[in-house]
């Protein structure tokens, strides 16, 4: 997927066409709004030659009026492929378990795994290897981004850290399912609560927002007590290799140039949260390559799926 979104990213800053699927069709399902996935998964499938339509949580009646199973099946006799971005992991399990055609997971509460493939094109891209690197989650590393940026180190060869608040850990079944994989793969997965596992070690330093979108905004309070020793600025930075990148989803709650922003400061004091922004707009950060990854790993994932399906 990788070396596939690097040619499709190489044919795009050429401006070389690549409109290989000039006639099917892709349904993208929202029931979590987002900038990055809506506008990666619709201009991947336009440079494709493919048609886009974009549903919100008003555009459909799946889960309303309609099943899952039934809208996946719906859906497969007008599409050639289904994205599907929202809450419970079981909703795109369904979809694909029903559906005729590729499903693409845009997010879950469980896991992200379009946004880790950018992560990963991204430091390979930035240190020309993976294996062998150092990531480092700092924050909440029990979400999604979290879990599926173990699960991808696992696989890659590159050592993971998860550092956090013991009650923020990731869970024990996915430690468990990732293990294995990591020892395979000749890498390690930490767990801890100890920042000073980044001493010298981290190649990467990935932080994410300390609230997730559909979590109760009541716990702003605990979780910025929670998190607040583990808000990455240039100290933390500096403690990680002097080589060591800044990765981040985004959105970033790094100012106060969001209304967000602007209440959670007035309610609590605080104007940075997961990282600072003396770090988000240094050298160091290449959250915005990142960023830009996403669109050509999602043209990957789709060329490669629908390509195979033709094949078939």
């Amino acid at each position: 997927m990788l070396k596939t979104a690097k040619r499709l990213k190489q044919l795009k800053h050429e401006g070389k066409a690549h409109k290989i699927f000039p006639n099917k069709n892709i349904a993208i399902l929202f029931e979590k709004t987002s900038t990055r996935t809506r506008c990666s998964f619709e201009v991947a499938g336009y440079d494709l030659g493919m048609g886009v339509t974009y549903l919100d949580p008003t555009g459909s009646q799946m889960g309303h009026k309609e099943s899952i199973a039934d809208t996946a099946r719906v859906l497969s006799r007008f599409y050639d492929g289904i994205e599907y971005r929202g809450f419970d992991q079981k909703i795109v399990d369904d979809l694909a378990k029903y559906a005729d055609v590729p499903v693409w997971n845009g997010l879950t509460d469980e896991c992200h795994p379009t946004q880790v493939l950018a992560d990963f094109m991204t430091m390979e891209e930035h240190f020309g290897q993976l294996k062998g690197l150092t990531l480092a989650f700092v924050g909440d590393a029990r979400n999604n981004v979290a879990n599926s940026l173990m699960a991808m180190s696992a696989k890659m060869g590159v050592n993971y850290i998860a550092c956090g608040p013991k009650e923020l850990r990731p869970s024990d079944e996915i430690v468990a399912q990732c293990m294995p994989i990591a020892e395979k793969n000749g890498c390690t997965i930490t767990i801890t609560d100890d920042l000073a596992e980044l001493d010298g070690k981290a190649d990467a330093i990935y932080a994410d927002v300390w609230l997730s979108m559909g979590e109760d905004k009541e716990k702003w309070g605990e979780r910025i007590e929670q998190l607040k020793p583990y808000q990455v600025n240039m100290e933390l930075m500096n403690r990680a290799k002097p080589t060591a990148v800044f990765l981040h989803a985004l959105p970033s709650f790094h100012d106060l140039s969001t209304s967000v922003a602007r209440d959670v400061n007035e309610k609590f004091g605080i104007s940075e949260m997961e990282v600072t922004n003396e770090v988000f707009e240094s050298e160091r950060s290449i959250v915005f390559d990142e960023a830009e990854n996403r669109m050509h790993t999602i043209k990957a994932v789709m060329f490669l799926t629908l390509y195979k399906k033709e094949e078939k």
